[in-house]
Order: C-alpha cells, then structure tokens, then sequence
C-alpha cells in the first residue's frame, strides 16, 4: 500500500508539472516531429511547453486533443477537413472553425507552406511504362503499391483515391519512413508521398499529377484547445509569430536536415531561428552509435521506463497472485480467470492503448501503465495457480493434522512451497513489460521507444539501436536480478525445510 501511495503521489506531481505547461503532440512522421519542435521552441523552450512527440494518427492526436492531454499540435487543413469532419472541398480556416467549435477545438496560426498528398514511382519505371498521370496507374495492376498504414485506411486516401481513379491494385501497409529505401530498392513500385518530402529529389521519383484534383490542399497550421489562449497567453502569442513564416522550400530543408543530413529533430527545427541563410548546405551527418546511446534524453529515457516497467508489474503482482490463489482453490473461477488474462494477452498492443486512451480519455502514462500491467497478468497468474496446484495431498493434509486452519496453511505452506513458480512467472512478467513498454512511446509515454518511433520516422539504424540495445540490456538485468532473488528464496526454503 505504501510503495502505491508513492507511485500516485509521483503521477500526481507530474501531472500537475505537466499542466502548468502547454503541451504540444506531434504525429509519427519528420515534419510533424520537426514542427512540434518549432512550437514548443517558439513558445517559449523547455521552461514554458512540452512536446510529445510521435504520438501516432490523426485519430489518437484528435482524442488526445478532445481529452486535454495535449494542448495543440501541427495538423493540415485537407486532414481536419475530410478525416475530422468529413467535409468536401476546400473550407477556410474561418469554415473549420465554426465546424470545430462545438468541439471546443479550433485552428489557427497558418504556418505557410502546403503539404499535400501525392504518389510518386522511379523515374526509369515510371518513363518505361508511360506512367504520368495517377489515371495511367489503371493499365498496370501488378503494379507493386507499398503505402502507409494511415493513408490506406484514410478517407482521402487509398480507398477513396482507388474508387476516384479505378485502380485495380491491393497495396500493402509500409511505414512511411521505410518506404523510400523499399522503392529505391524495387521491392515496392509505388509510395504515397508528402509534397515537402526531402526524399523525393534525393531518390529521383516522379510525381504522379492528380488531374483530377483528388488531393485538397493541406495547409500546415495548428489545431488547438480553445481555452489555450486563456490558460497560456504569453506562449499564445509568441506562436502567433510561426503565422506565414515557413515557406515550403524551407520545410523541405529542414526535412532534409534530419532524414538525410543525420541531425536531429530540434537541430532541424532550431534552423527556423537561426540568423544565417538556412539555404546553406552542410555536410552529410554520420550519427555515432555510442554518442546516440548516451545523448542527453539518456537519464530521462532510462527513468520513464523504469517507471513504466516496475510500477505496471508491482500492480500486476498485487492482483495476479490473488487471482491465481483463487483459481487454484476454486474450482469453477480456474477457466474464466484463465481465460480472461489469456485473451487479453492475445490483443495486439497498439489496439490495446487505442482502447484504453478512449477507455482513460488520456494519454502518455495512465494508458499505458494500464496496458502493462494487463499484459503481465497472464504469467503471474497462471504460475502462482500452477505453483499451488503443484503441493502434495499428503503435506495439505499434514498441515491440517497440525491444527492448521486454511488461511494458515496458505501462507505457512503452500505459498512458500509455490514461491519458485510464482516468481519464475513475476520474473516472465517483467522481461516481457521491458520489450513491451517500447510500444508505449507511441501514446507519449516516454522510455526507449521514442528513440525507436523516431528511428522508424526516419529509417535511421543507429537511432533504433540506441532504443532497442539499453531496452535489451534493462531485460538482461531484470532477468539477472529475479535468477538472484530465485535463488536466495530457495535457499531460505531449503534451510526452513531442514
């Protein structure tokens, strides 16, 4: 109870931190990295906003935004006007408004540039096979598509795409960030793109023209909380000052910092306020493994997920091993206590922390604090039942000679004969919370997977093993650390028995 007391009173000073900021979300891709990093610069650094990068699609963005966990973020108006609100053509800003604002959500602060959908192919095929046009894509149905998820399920995109110009093609989902390498390769033929893409030049694609004019225009600006500019006046007005000034070469530049020069996403946006041309070019960056693994977000990145790990499997053992005593003694509970933490274990973790953020009506820690703690349930349970199940007829039996009554020859007896198979279950539980809690940066909740979800932005090696060899080596530890406690229970058993 103590060591829950403290966790809530660590959530409740961080939450109350995190509120007296202005906290800005962020989508999974470079630019919405990059932007996210211009506002909270713009707003006024570190000591007045938070930026939450790489918190997932629009749908998690918008609910999160609906929910107050985040103040604002980087949205496009084509994005609002037909994923959010499902209108057709091309609405004002002053039209999105008053169909926003029911809401209590609005949008303001045009940041300049355009960044529409298109869809881009190899210039050699593309030439080969005559293809200049997206109607042109209708002749070639083994075409090889590879999209990204958001874009096949979106209603401005493939499905409505596909219905507009009649293509045959099935596509296959592919991380945006992934998609350029796969074309370039030849294992996709064709890729939805972002206009502002710095990779479109670099790879030499030819952008298909959408004579039909399909795509509406994606104006880059914020969408935000309506009582933002109450709450946050002086950060308010700086980011009025973003209103015209990026053009999109200068978006582009500053998406070529990051996806091909190696810099990162602050050093990309921090271009927007230097003095100096930001047209200059520089050198190509080589991230260094070693200096990746040790940056500055290191201690913070270590603490969230520790925090992630331990708190979720210390709830988990607090509920699982009740649940797994109860299943060992009850006869009837043992299937539908089974069966449940058995089920839940099958549910993939992104659909989980999307069910749990609308379930919360939150982000970042809550959902997936709770996400962990439910999937560490199983070995937990299933181990303490299996442990308890597994004491003699002849020792229950002696113990009740003894005058023991069953709440005493739980404790006394079969929860210490069972303690290996609970712990070897705590100890699975753990291992498994360690890789899992990657997941969680997808929702805002920090540890190594934001480097990770950065990694996979910009199909940058050196940064997804700067998330994925300290989240190895915390699951070594922990495994190491539960073979010793293991051990030294054994040994207390073994001189009790004597």
């Amino acid at each position: 109870m103590r060591a829950a007391a403290v966790l809530a009173l660590a959530l409740a000073c961080a939450d109350a931190a995190a509120a007296e900021k202005l906290v800005i979300g962020s989508k999974r891709f470079t630019e919405s990295y990059i932007l996210g990093e211009i506002v909270r610069m713009a707003a006024g650094g570190a000591a007045a906003a938070e930026h939450k990068p790489g918190l997932g699609n629009t749908g998690i963005l918008y609910a999160a935004l609906k929910a107050g966990s985040i103040d604002l973020y980087p949205e496009y108006t084509g994005t609002i006007a037909r994923e959010i609100l499902g209108l057709q053509g091309a609405p004002g800003i002053d039209e999105l408004n008053r169909a926003l604002a029911s809401q209590g959500v609005g949008v303001a602060v045009p940041f300049g540039f355009n960044n529409t959908y298109a869809l881009g192919m190899r210039e050699e095929l593309a030439a080969r096979l005559g293809v200049r046009r997206i109607s042109d894509l209708a002749r070639h149905p083994r075409l090889k598509l590879g999209l990204s998820p958001e874009f096949t399920a979106r209603a401005d995109g493939w499905p409505g795409l596909a219905k507009e110009y009649a293509l045959p093609q099935t596509p296959v989902g592919l991380e945006h960030g992934l998609a350029y390498e796969a074309i370039a390769a030849g294992r996709i033929d064709l890729t939805d793109l972002y206009s502002t893409d710095a990779k479109i030049a670099r790879y030499g694609l030819r952008v298909l023209e959408d004579e039909r004019g399909f795509f509406p225009r994606y104006d880059a600006l914020l969408i935000y909380r309506l009582d933002v500019p109450a709450r946050h006046p002086q950060a308010w007005r700086a980011l009025q000052g973003l209103a015209g000034r990026i053009g999109e070469e200068r978006m582009i530049r500053m998406n070529a910092a990051a996806e091909i020069e190696g810099r990162t996403f602050a050093q990309a946006a921090a271009e927007f306020f230097k003095e100096a041309d930001p047209s200059a070019r520089r050198g190509q960056a080589k991230r260094d493994l070693i200096a990746a693994l040790f940056a500055d977000d290191f201690a913070r990145l270590t603490r969230e997920h520790l925090l992630l790990v331990f708190a979720s499997l210390l709830a988990a053992v607090a509920v699982g091993v009740p649940l797994g005593v109860l299943a060992a003694k009850v006869d009837a509970s043992a299937q539908p206590i089974l069966g449940a933490v058995g089920v839940i274990q099958t549910i993939p973790s992104l659909a989980l922390l999307a069910f749990l953020i609308t379930l919360l009506g939150a982000i970042g820690t809550v959902p997936a604090l709770a996400a962990l703690f439910l999937y560490a349930l199983l070995p937990i349970v299933r181990n303490t039942t299996t442990g308890l199940s597994g004491v003699g007829a002849g020792m229950r039996q002696a113990a009740a000679a003894l005058g023991l009554s069953a709440p005493d020859r739980l404790r006394l007896i079969e929860l210490p004969l069972a303690m290996p198979s609970i712990l070897a279950g705590i100890k699975i539980s753990a291992v498994i919370n360690v890789g899992t809690a990657t997941i969680a940066a997808f929702i805002g909740a920090g540890g190594y997977g934001e480097r990770i979800a950065a990694g996979l932005a910009l199909n940058d090696n050196t940064l997804l093993l700067a998330g994925a060899l300290p989240a190895a080596a915390l699951a070594l530890l922990v495994q190491a650390l539960f073979e010793i406690i293991e051990r030294a229970c054994l040994a207390k058993g073994a001189r009790a028995s004597a």
